[in-house]
């Protein structure tokens, strides 16, 4: 997390002056697991307290524990004398209940008509038999195990069995190259990759074991490769290979779960900058899988008969936690999709939900932007009536996208819940409850209870409401991470030195209005230095989609030897609406009087789509370039490499670069 600049304080100056206000539905609020602010009450009075009584309620323990938080600045233990296994908190608890028949996962693949549905005791079958099949390969408690597959049912299976067995897993999203993923594998250390031999995106085949073999010759510490067969097509074969269904074939399905301690690791997860070397973030079980559970169920507001979508990646933090481990905790039905948002054509989300009955659905503000492009048609066709609690995830959400959502996805009778948290934090921090919060669109309002957050200034100041700053967290929350693998010193350092040891600085601005409502603005990083003014790339977006012609928009700063950088902005239009000089034109000076003459960009670049990654996350590192005029590097993770080649003679073309 690189030092921000001290006029960054002035990155929120002209905020969105947002005035629409949502209070929960009277039949959602009535119904609601939350109903009252009372759990905020007894977070405040006693949050040590308050987290022991979930961890009571939501967690089945072999030894229970006596301990609450152990805090030694910046490092934390959470019931640390606690005995349990997550994987039997996931599978084994509810299948003893006598819940083994309810669906765990409707799996619905790319292919129209290719889908499956995985009961709770078929799960736990599927789990117990690969845990036997890795122990027959040698790993045990401790020793880590990379996972590099699509959105196939067998990636829950597979990290779920790790957990069973105390082996710590590691997946890498299956869209990163085989470069990304020997990188990954060396930092951790794993021993043993669980691949596939190739997945489905797009009606295309991902070459999944290819990669995986690349990468294995630059991790020399893998010696077993797992190999699921899911397309069925030829694939290169090395001595180490095993298929995953005759690793499988004659051991029990059933499988003693180890008894874990609460702060034993779970899994290693990686996030990376534009040029450090990624960094492991390492979660441990207890407080981790509480964290999930209890912010899944109440910010969703779960119930039994819940048909739950949250239509992320595996390989992502958000996938780990509201796909994996939160909602089977919770012992509730989810959706699992394998391929993209729009195929075969735009309406696929809206086809699963009518299909499935889907009450929850929980997506990134980038896909809600390119629903909004498309128009009403496609989710006009479906009946989305089942629908109870819309979500958001990933970034800060434009308020006319949030209102859009709302109205045409929700039909104007679900809460949209907007979250704001990280990979470092475990689960979410910031969000409405929606049976309790009163919304404004593109505020994440108001931090989850037990989480005690603050903005500061440069010098660690509180600044006052209306003022922008940096979004700290000063008390720790159990699904923290605990360390960086292998780099405790980085640890400390980037996360943990700027104000103090007891203070997580989460590299993210941000303001509270008059109602304590925070507005999350992106990363301190992402904003543009225009002569002397810090302008936030969120708020020229924000401010360019307000537009009727504009769907989606992102923006960057350009070097220039005058100002220091100028604005360029990256526009998607609206069905109806056609690129032209003159409508370029109309959008330069519509931010300039939203916000600003200092605010107006020096181009505005029209595209097919922006250079998204296939979860549908931006890629900003690639924006920046196109706009400097730089290599392009590896584009091997987006959904559509072209659309940087078409961007960047676009740029070329305005930026008077021939």
């Amino acid at each position: 997390m690189s030092e921000a600049h001290p006029e960054t304080l002035a990155l929120i100056e002209g905020l969105l002056k947002e005035q629409r206000t949502f209070p929960p539905p009277d039949e959602l609020r009535r119904s609601a697991i939350i109903g009252d602010d009372s759990v905020y009450r007894e977070a405040e009075e006693d949050f040590e307290g308050f987290w022991a009584r979930l961890a009571d309620e939501f967690l089945t323990w072999y030894r229970k524990p006596a301990k609450r938080l152990e805090w030694n600045p910046p490092h934390c233990t959470w019931f640390e004398d606690g005995v349990l296994n997550v994987a039997y908190n996931c599978l084994d608890r509810h299948v003893e209940a006598g819940r083994g028949e309810k669906v765990a996962y409707h799996w619905v693949g790319e292919a129209p008509g290719e889908s499956r549905d995985i009961t709770y005791a078929e799960l736990l079958r599927d789990v117990s038999r690969l845990a036997n099949g890795l122990r027959e390969l040698g790993v045990g408690r401790g020793d880590r195990v990379g996972i590099y597959m699509g959105m196939v049912p067998e990636l829950p299976v597979a990290m779920l069995a790790c957990a069973r067995i105390g082996a710590p897993h590691m997946v890498v999203f299956g869209g990163f190259s085989a470069e990304s993923l020997a990188e990954r594998l060396r930092d951790a250390g794993a021993t043993v990759l669980v691949t596939q031999d190739e997945g489905w995106r797009k009606g295309g085949k991902v070459p999944l074991k290819a990669n995986a073999d690349q990468a294995v010759a630059m991790a020399p510490e893998v010696r077993r490769v797992v190999v699921l067969r899911h397309t069925g097509d030829p694939v290169p074969w090395e001595e180490h290979d095993v298929w995953w269904h005759e690793l499988v074939a004659d051991v029990p399905d059933t499988c003693e779960p180890e008894p874990m301690g609460a702060e034993d690791t779970l899994y290693l997860l990686h996030t990376s900058g534009s040029t450090a070397k990624p960094k492991g973030a390492l979660h441990t079980s207890a407080g981790y899988l509480l964290h999930a559970a209890v912010t899944h169920k109440w910010i969703f507001d779960i119930h039994d008969d819940s048909v739950w979508w949250c239509a992320a990646d595996v390989g992502w933090v958000t996938g780990h936690s509201y796909i994996v481990y939160g909602p089977l905790a919770n012992g509730t039905t989810s959706v699992l999709y394998e391929g993209d948002p729009a195929y075969p054509d735009w309406d696929r989300h809206w086809q699963i939900i009518e299909r499935y009955g889907v009450t929850s659905y929980y997506t990134a503000p980038t896909l809600i932007r390119s629903f909004v492009k498309m128009g009403e048609e496609y989710p006009g066709r479906h009946d989305l009536s089942s629908l109870r609690v819309l979500g958001t995830v990933g970034e800060p959400i434009n308020p006319e996208a949030w209102v859009w959502y709302w109205k045409v996805i929700g039909g104007g009778r679900c809460p949209v819940v907007d979250t704001w948290w990280q990979t470092e934090t475990g689960g979410i921090l910031i969000t409405p409850l929606p049976g309790v919060t009163t919304l404004k669109p593109g505020s994440a309002t108001v931090a989850f209870p037990g989480i005690s957050s603050r903005i500061v200034d440069e010098q660690g100041n509180p600044v006052e409401r209306g003022s922008g700053g940096f979004l700290i967290v000063d008390k720790p929350w159990p699904g923290m991470f605990r360390t960086l693998f292998g780099d405790d010193e980085r640890y400390v350092r980037t996360y943990f030195s700027k104000y103090g040891p007891g203070v997580y600085v989460t590299g993210d601005g941000a303001k509270q209005d008059e109602d304590g409502y925070y507005w999350l603005m992106g990363r301190i990083d992402d904003v543009i230095n225009v002569a002397g003014h810090r302008l936030s790339t969120t708020e020229i977006e924000s401010t360019l989609v307000e537009h009727p012609a504009v769907a989606e928009a992102a923006a960057t700063g350009a070097y220039d030897p005058d100002r220091g950088q100028r604005i360029v902005c990256f526009v998607l239009l609206k069905d109806g609406f056609g690129a032209s000089e003159e409508l370029g034109e109309e959008l330069r000076e519509f931010v300039a009087g939203k916000i600003g003459k200092i605010a107006r960009p020096a181009a505005v670049l029209f595209g097919d789509d922006l250079p998204k990654t296939r979860s549908g996350k931006i890629m900003r590192r690639l924006l920046k370039n196109i706009a400097e005029g730089d290599e392009l590097g590896d584009t091997t993770t987006l959904r559509d490499p072209a659309i940087v080649e078409d961007l960047k003679r676009k740029a070329d073309h305005a930026l008077g670069r021939g």
